[in-house]
């Protein structure tokens, strides 16, 4: 049996539930405690408003609590949150954050007694899952995928010119628009909810945002093959995509730790990424193999011009 939370005041700096769960000795527990962040113990405490005659009541297979709640003048409805948890003796464990446990909120009007459903976290939620997709989508495949179309394709010989490189502006230009999109949607997220801030995560969005920007314009801008500067150009067009692959799973991984998704997807991407990044290791010992002339009939002239990634 685990414990329940049965309300809690978003609309407030900071929120508070009611708990309860049974003790080792057959009894019930229930006590207020503030949640001021993501970390909370859940420990005893008193609310920013006053809450007296707690007790706890099992009775036909649920336990209902009992408290008298005084609210600030003319608050006439609150936010109401259920979860159940682990407990293992008396420490509370962390609920379950996916499926039921994200809609299980409502609001409560005092005055009337009536309680509706609401629709703001579940907004969120689908906010949030729509900000990942998309991420995980551009940032975390389409953009390796242009990379690897680049660097390998271009390394069969001039029987694969011009297509690499329309393999590689076709993966990479749609890539960064739905990363764009993306993007926003995190930003959105920001400003609408309190509590959706996390600086780290937003910083990396939005350095791959300005370093996605130099790779998209280098496209209109990049000199002639034998333009003098075209080998710096090759230079920094290659450093700033592999900072990109770079950060794209690093941030990647860091928004999976901020979602908590199911694990599922968790795995599927996991298995995407490491699909992806063997098959690199392996083209590119191919790569290597076929530009010292060790694999036959494979053109060996991949010239420094030609290798833009």
């Amino acid at each position: 049996m685990g414990y329940q939370s049965h309300f809690d005041r978003h609309d407030w700096n900071s929120s508070h539930r009611s708990l309860r769960y049974p003790k080792p000795n057959g009894t019930m527990a229930v006590f207020t405690t503030p949640v001021s962040s993501y970390g909370t113990q859940l420990q005893e405490g008193n609310l920013s408003f006053p809450v007296s005659d707690l007790s706890a009541l099992f009775l036909d297979n649920q336990i209902v609590i009992y408290a008298v709640i005084e609210l600030p003048e003319n608050t006439t409805s609150v936010s109401h949150v259920w979860q159940d948890g682990p407990v293992s003796e008396s420490t509370l464990g962390m609920h379950p954050v996916s499926g039921n446990h994200l809609r299980s909120m409502g609001t409560l009007n005092l005055s009337s007694g009536q309680a509706s459903a609401s629709h703001s976290g579940s907004s969120k939620n689908q906010l949030k899952i729509t900000h990942g997709v998309l991420n995980t989508v551009s940032w975390g495949i389409m953009m390796p995928l242009g990379f690897m179309a680049a660097r390998y394709l271009k390394a069969v010989g001039p029987k694969a010119d011009p297509l690499w490189f329309y393999v590689h502006i076709t993966l990479q230009l749609p890539g960064y628009l739905l990363g764009m999109a993306g993007g926003a949607t995190g930003l959105y997220l920001g400003v609408k909810f309190s509590g959706v801030h996390h600086p780290c995560h937003m910083g990396i969005g939005i350095t791959l945002f300005c370093l996605g920007l130099l790779q998209i314009s280098a496209l209109f801008l990049r000199p002639a093959k034998d333009h003098k500067y075209r080998n710096l150009w090759n230079l920094f067009h290659h450093l700033t995509g592999y900072t990109v692959l770079l950060l794209s799973f690093a941030n990647i991984w860091v928004g999976f730790y901020i979602l908590k998704p199911a694990k599922a997807w968790i795995i599927v991407y996991g298995v995407i990424s490491g699909t992806m990044i063997v098959s690199t290791i392996i083209l590119e010992v191919w790569k290597k193999l076929t530009q010292d002339g060790t694999i036959n009939g494979a053109n060996e002239a991949s010239t420094t011009e030609e290798n833009i990634v």
